[in-house]
Formats: structure tokens, C-alpha cells, sequence
């Protein structure tokens, strides 16, 4: 592993020149260490953030410019409408669409997620890329696994590194992959000036996490995929949302509060794609654009069974 290093300044060499680290805000040798272990992964040139909001604000600085109409797929992460509704007063136009079909035409930038959090929508691929516009593609809730994104027709693929990526609910980090050397300077320039740099202890998660990354990520799907079969046959649960592969399961009951309360093993938090176990109303944090019963449901490494098993008697509980 690479050694962690929390240095902010390394001196410069013996001529007065500055070495390939200076300053941590620029670059560190953790983080450094961090970003090729991920590029390799996915096929291009990483760079991490302090977190997945973060990346996103890296990419709005780098890419998008007053007049500009981002198109955001439905049902994607609420934060991220948040973040690119900030944006607005300064003349960024946002529009929401179906990402499972045909993009807005006059869209300068789309921004995917495959697949959506908590609605698991996954794109049109061919429709995407028969389109002219800049495609960012969220893969949080994939990971490299499942998804190469810039394979598939995205210019940058982000991350919220603080999910599956680390792994263990213990680094608070975003992650941009881009195969373009002028888009990866525009981030890096973004990054830079917005003081938005992760921090060594979160890169050196990253590094922890990305070693297990494909056991545990497919673990977690082989018990979603369960969860979900059994799911759909329980007479309390009105709607299973499941895209086939991944930790993330979403289903509707009528009383989502009394569900997520019960359960003893699944933790009722917030957050995804930790080791443990979570589950919590999505309704709580986004209202109205999401059913009031959704729960969204983040599978970990426990057995399939316990798992189950908490779910089934939270299931079975008499609303309050």
C-alpha cells in the first residue's frame, strides 16, 4: 500500500525547483497513488474530490457556461438537481427527462445516472450517444463492476467514492474519469481553484477499498438479486425497483416509516454501498418527486438469510 502522507508542503529540490508535489491543494502523493489505482480501473485519467457534491460543482465549473441547458435524468440523486439548481441565478438552465429514452435536442450537457438513485432508471445508450451534447454519467450506485461509462458513450464518468468505492462508510469522497486531456486539465483547474482536493486519509480509503471493490460488490448483488425475488412476493411490498445487478434495491409499502423502523440487523441511516446493511424513506429527503412509501435499501455482507429475515418480520409489523 502507499504510505499514507498528511504533508501540505514538500520542499523544493536542490536547484529551487518545485518537485512533483508542493502544496496538498494541487496534488498529494496518496491521492496521486489513489487516482492511477482508479483509472486503471476504469480505462482513463481519475481525479478525486472532497466528496461526490464536490465533483459534480467541478464538473459545472469546467463544462458549463451561463445560456447552457444541462438535461438531468429523473429520479437521479436529489442532491445533484440541488447542486445544479444553485447554478441557475448565474444563467445554467436545467431540465429534467426520461433517461430511458430520447435526451432533450437542445441540451448542451446531459447528466446521467445508471443506474438513478432511488428510482434504478438505467439510459438509452444509443440514444445517448447519438447525441451532440457533453455526457456526465453519475455510476455511483454500478462502480466499475457494471459500468464502464466512457465506454458506453459518457465524456466523464463520476463517482460518489464515499458509496461502494471505499466501501466502508469511512471517507467522505468524489471521484471524475475522463479520457480527454483537455477535460481532465479543465477539472483538475476547477479542483484546484475551487479548493476542492480530497484529503490523504480519504484517498488512502479509496486504495483499501478498491482492493475488495469486485468481491464485494458482487456479493452485495448476488444478495440483492435474492432480496429482490423474495421481495416481490411479499404481500406488503406494492413495487420492487431492481436493475439486475448491484447493492441497491428500492420498494414501495404503504407505511414506509413502520418498515424501516423495525428492522434490528439493517440499519435505518442514511447513505449507500457500505459492508453493513442500511435502509431508510427516501420521501423524508425529496418529497413529492418520489412515492412517500419508497424505502431504498443498501445491501451489505451480511448472510442472505439474517438479512431476510429482518426484513420479512419488518414486513409483517402492523402499521403504526
Amino acid at each position: 500500500m502507499e504510505p499514507l502522507d498528511r504533508s501540505t508542503v514538500w520542499p523544493y529540490d536542490e536547484h529551487g525547483e518545485p518537485r512533483e508535489f508542493v502544496y496538498q491543494r494541487y496534488a498529494h502523493p496518496t491521492g496521486a497513488a489513489a487516482e492511477r489505482a482508479l483509472g486503471r480501473m476504469e480505462g482513463g485519467d481519475a481525479l478525486l474530490y472532497a466528496s461526490g457534491t464536490s465533483a459534480a460543482t467541478a464538473c459545472v465549473f469546467a463544462f458549463c457556461r451561463p445560456g447552457m441547458t444541462v438535461a438531468l435524468a429523473e429520479g437521479a440523486y436529489f442532491g445533484t438537481g440541488v447542486t445544479l439548481g444553485q447554478f441557475e441565478p448565474w444563467g445554467l438552465k436545467v431540465v429534467e427527462f426520461d433517461q430511458t429514452g430520447e435526451p432533450p435536442a437542445g441540451a448542451d450537457v446531459l447528466w446521467l445516472e445508471a443506474p438513478a438513485n432511488p428510482l434504478l432508471t438505467l439510459p438509452d445508450w444509443a440514444a445517448v450517444r447519438a447525441h451532440p451534447g457533453l455526457v456526465i454519467c453519475d455510476a455511483t450506485v454500478a462502480t466499475p463492476v457494471f459500468l464502464h461509462a466512457l465506454d458506453e458513450g459518457a465524456d466523464v464518468a463520476l463517482h460518489s467514492a464515499t458509496k461502494y468505492l471505499t466501501g466502508h462508510s469511512n471517507a467522505m469522497l468524489g471521484a471524475t474519469v475522463t479520457r480527454d486531456p483537455g477535460r481532465t486539465k479543465a477539472l483538475y483547474d476547477a479542483r484546484l481553484r475551487l479548493g476542492l482536493a480530497a484529503s490523504p486519509d480519504s484517498a488512502a480509503a479509496l486504495l483499501h477499498g478498491l482492493e475488495t471493490l469486485e468481491v464485494r460488490v458482487r456479493r452485495q448483488t448476488e444478495t440483492a438479486r435474492e432480496l429482490a425475488r423474495r421481495l416481490e412476493d411479499h404481500p406488503a411490498v406494492l413495487r420492487v425497483r431492481y436493475p439486475g445487478f448491484g447493492g441497491l434495491i428500492a420498494f414501495d409499502v404503504a407505511d414506509a416509516r413502520t418498515v424501516e423502523t423495525a428492522t434490528k440487523l439493517i440499519a435505518n441511516q442514511t447513505s449507500l454501498g457500505g459492508v453493513s446493511s442500511s435502509m431508510e424513506s427516501r420521501w423524508r429527503w425529496e418529497g413529492d418527486r418520489i412515492p412517500r412509501g419508497l424505502l431504498r435499501l443498501s445491501v451489505g455482507l451480511e448472510d442472505a438469510e439474517a438479512l431476510w429475515a429482518d426484513l420479512a418480520a419488518a414486513l409483517d409489523r402492523p402499521s403504526s
